[in-house]
C-alpha cells in the first residue's frame, strides 16, 4: 500500500512541465542528508486509485504531468498507479522521481514519460550540479530512455 504525505503543483522537477508532484512516503533508502526525512515514515494518507483520480479531478486540468516522488518501498504498485494516470488522462505525462540506482527488476520504463534515478549524495549536489550522481531520463514509448539531465540547467 502506498501512502503519501503531500502533494504540491511544481515547475522545476520535470523540466518544462507543470507538475502535481505527489510526495509519497516510507521511503527505505535511508540517504544521509535526506532533505525530506519526514518522508522516511510508513505514514499519511493511502494513496489508491480513488485517491489519485480525486486529485486529478481536482488539478488535472491545471498541470501539464503527474509527478510520483519517491515510492521506492512499493515500486510495481507505483507503476501502476502511473498507468491509472495514463488511462484517465492520456494527455497528462507522468514521471517518478526514485533514490535507487537503476530500476528494479520487472519495472517497464515506458510507464512512465520521466524518470530520475540515484540517492541523494549531499557532496555530489542535486540534479543541477555538475557533479551529481542522479540522472534524469526521458522515457520513449518503446521504454528507451534518453538521459536529459543537462536540462536542469547544471551549474558549474
Amino acid at each position: 500500500m502506498v501512502r503519501y504525505h503531500n502533494f504540491d503543483i511544481v515547475f522545476s522537477e520535470f523540466p518544462g512541465e507543470t507538475t502535481l508532484a505527489v510526495n509519497i512516503t516510507g521511503c527505505p533508502n535511508r540517504c544521509p542528508g535526506c532533505h525530506s526525512p519526514h518522508l522516511i515514515a510508513d505514514a499519511g494518507r493511502v494513496l489508491d486509485d480513488g485517491e489519485l483520480l480525486a486529485l486529478l479531478d481536482r488539478y488535472g486540468g491545471a498541470v501539464t504531468c503527474v509527478g510520483f516522488m519517491g515510492g521506492d518501498a512499493e515500486p510495481l504498485e507505483v507503476a501502476r498507479l502511473a498507468g491509472v494516470v495514463r488511462a484517465a488522462y492520456p494527455t497528462l505525462k507522468v514521471g517518478w522521481y526514485s533514490g535507487r540506482p537503476a530500476l528494479p527488476e520487472g519495472l517497464a520504463p515506458q510507464c512512465y514519460d520521466y524518470i530520475k534515478l540515484g540517492p541523494w549524495i549531499e557532496a555530489l549536489g542535486p540534479l543541477t550540479s555538475p557533479t551529481t550522481n542522479q540522472r534524469f531520463y526521458a522515457v520513449a514509448s518503446d521504454g528507451a530512455m534518453t538521459d536529459i539531465t543537462e536540462r536542469f540547467g547544471r551549474k558549474s
